[in-house]
């Protein structure tokens, strides 16, 4: 192992040499990418300065136990050494973890859509659910969320609503709840007390770059409408919202959250850079879940990936098979617990997929 981390830390050296250079600086593009570079591998580089020191402590303690001359040096020496011993196996299963190729989409910002799915009224409640339970988790994690779109519900929630987050390694973390998420309860509206399915879909963007996406102009139609919902007086009067359709693909993005049309266009360009971005990332990730057999991010829009069941105040996750009976505090945003199980799941497949590279 101590030879592959000097290559990284070679890396490392050779990385923070170029960040500095002007052309790099000059290259957006480039130096994005090396700066996520340098990042990660100072990660490791921390990692491996410990490591390192475990591996020293190890060698001086031996050495003073093999001397004897000191019986009090001896017995902390060799206290020294079990608790060394004792945490070696731990950092370095945190260091093959760290060396696992980081996704360059990962550290992007995202744009989350969610559609109220079957169940009529319920369901538009349900997406209206999970955008305060992920609004909370963003808020918890230090991230912004920035309404995009939205179309009401009849008895509140959403049949729709997109927003943008913005913050540290954002995609990585959210792309875990793409897919059908369902809920199993009491419906307000039922005077029964039958417990009925409804659904919503949670689709995730990472947010493409101007340079990562160039749209043509002239392949964009482009429509100004009146807003609708909340937002004072130039709701129903002025043409702020805006609505982009691209000709070639038939993809649609619109903003109506901001009073200036300028501020709405430039948000739904963003969206639609992010849609066309994010088809091609699509069939990149389906022919890799193929090869590799992944449950975790399988691309598949229209899996069921968890249901939360009211009655039982149960989550089940089922890509993982992973329950559990804390319902409340996961829909009021405490979902750390599931993505971080999820993203165990992802990295033990991929250090799988590396074999003996370790």
């Amino acid at each position: 192992m101590l030879d592959k981390l000097q290559i990284v830390k070679q890396r490392y050296d050779e990385v923070s040499d170029l960040i500095i250079q002007p052309d790099i600086i000059m290259d957006q593009k480039r130096y994005a990418v090396l700066s996520k570079e340098y990042k990660d591998l100072g990660s490791v580089v921390e990692k491996t300065k410990e490591y390192e020191s475990l591996l020293n402590t190890i060698e001086e303690a031996k050495e003073i136990i093999a001397d004897g001359s000191d019986k009090e040096m001896v017995e902390m020496a060799k206290m020294e050494m079990n608790e060394s011993n004792a945490r070696i196996p731990v950092i370095e299963e945190e260091i093959k973890f760290l060396l696992i190729p980081k996704d360059p989409e990962d550290s992007k910002n995202a744009v989350m859509e969610l559609r109220a799915g079957t169940g009529g009224d319920e369901a538009s409640i349900f997406a209206g659910d999970l955008f305060r339970m992920y609004s909370k988790y963003c808020s918890d994690k230090g991230w912004r969320v920035s309404t995009v779109d939205f179309s009401e519900g009849t008895n509140g929630g959403f049949k729709e609503i997109q927003f943008e987050v913005t913050g540290n390694d954002v995609y990585g973390t959210l792309k875990f709840e793409a897919g059908v998420h369902r809920v199993q309860r009491v419906p307000q509206t039922e005077t029964q007390g039958r417990v009925h399915t409804s659904a919503a879909t949670v689709m995730v963007f990472p947010e493409a770059e101007e340079f990562d996406v160039v749209i043509n102009p002239k392949e964009v139609r482009i429509d100004f409408f009146c807003s609708s919902g909340p937002g004072g007086q130039s709701v129903n009067t002025t043409y702020s919202a805006v609505r982009l359709t691209h000709i070639p693909t038939g993809l649609v993005a619109q903003c109506q959250d901001q009073k200036s049309q300028h501020k709405n266009k430039e948000k739904a360009f963003k969206v639609l850079r992010s849609r066309l971005y994010d088809m091609e990332l699509a069939k990149k990730q389906a022919e890799d879940a193929i090869k590799r057999g992944s449950m975790v991010t399988s691309g598949d829009r229209s899996a069921k990936i968890r249901t939360y069941n009211y009655p039982q105040g149960r989550v089940t996750d089922h890509r993982i098979g992973l329950t559990l009976y804390d319902l409340s505090n996961i829909i009021n945003g405490d979902i750390h617990k599931i993505i971080d199980q999820l993203k165990l799941a992802e990295n033990t497949e991929k250090l799988k997929d590396l074999g003996d590279g370790f």
